[in-house]
């Protein structure tokens, strides 16, 4: 088996700088750095209520802490921002309303007042929630349509067959951000593996990718025939020639419907390559005969 080597996360082609709507989504913050930093806001919020309740009467100080609320959801995610909201009510009952320094609310009105702003709190964290996991999906889409864009450019230089297979093996770990490997097969036998993000194929892989070929169907690491597999494969299809099987060491939050369809791009991409080297190379057996 003839093995193409590529290079490892570093060598995979970064995304064009001069695009400002390329840029990666900023990943989740650890959980832990989310709820400190609720924890924190909060405190700070608590600061600048009690001050403006010293210094004038106003009703509505209570929305102070609506603040970190959004902070913490657009910034840290759900669980932080629900914590917020959380400990904003709890603060603001202890803090100011009577009797204070206290839990008790000895005014009911005040009751309706922090079960208000706890339900506006938890409203708040899950719309701030949705808006930045929908920014994050934006992005992570842009980002992926400009891939495959290069992508598709790139491979229609490619001069042979494992060249374009290179080519392939590095646009899917930039797209996924994951370890990606292209076996182009002659029949039942791996004539050629290229590989990116530092994952290299062992024989369970190439036995799932086979299955995965002969099945005509993807073939999911840890599920039969790949249970002992770390990648998912699917089958690359051609109208003529040399046969492919593409892999992924997918996570299993990643295997969405979103990665399913740049991987069918990709997949038909390298398809129509392969037969485009198949008829070149078949026309250029002709022309020397």
């Amino acid at each position: 088996m003839t093995r193409v080597e590529s290079g490892l996360d570093g060598d995979i082609a970064p995304l064009r700088a001069d695009d400002p709507f390329l840029a990666e989504a900023p990943s989740q913050a650890p959980a832990l750095t989310g709820y400190v930093a609720s924890v924190l806001m909060t405190a700070a919020a608590t600061v600048v209520a009690i001050g403006i309740d010293s210094g004038m009467n106003i009703p509505n100080v209570s929305l102070v802490f609506v603040i970190p609320v959004i902070i913490a959801g657009v910034t840290f995610g759900l669980g932080a921002s629900v914590c917020s909201a959380i400990l904003g009510a709890l603060a603001y009952n202890f803090f100011l309303t009577e009797p204070r320094y206290t839990l008790a609310v000895s005014d009911p009105a005040n009751v309706w007042a922090i079960a208000l702003l706890l339900f506006v709190g938890l409203i708040v964290s899950s719309v701030a929630f949705t808006s930045r996991r929908r920014a994050i999906n934006a992005a992570l889409v842009t980002k992926q349509a400009a891939l495959l864009q290069d992508y598709s450019r790139d491979i229609g230089t490619a001069g042979d067959t494992k060249t374009a297979a290179f080519i392939t093996s590095k646009a899917l770990a930039a797209l996924f951000n994951v370890p990606a490997v292209v076996i182009l097969m002659t029949g039942n036998d791996a004539v050629s593996v290229s590989s990116a993000g530092g994952l290299e194929l062992q024989a369970t892989d190439l036995d799932a990718a086979r299955s995965s070929l002969v099945m005509g169907s993807v073939a999911r690491a840890g599920v039969y025939p790949a249970v002992a597999s770390r990648f998912d494969f699917w089958p690359v299809t051609t109208a003529a020639g040399q046969t492919a099987v593409i892999g992924l060491a997918l996570a299993p939050e990643q295997r969405a419907t979103s990665s399913e369809t740049s991987i069918d791009i990709v997949g038909r991409i390298l398809a129509l390559a392969l037969d485009n080297q198949h008829f070149r190379a078949g026309s250029g057996a002709s022309q020397v005969r």
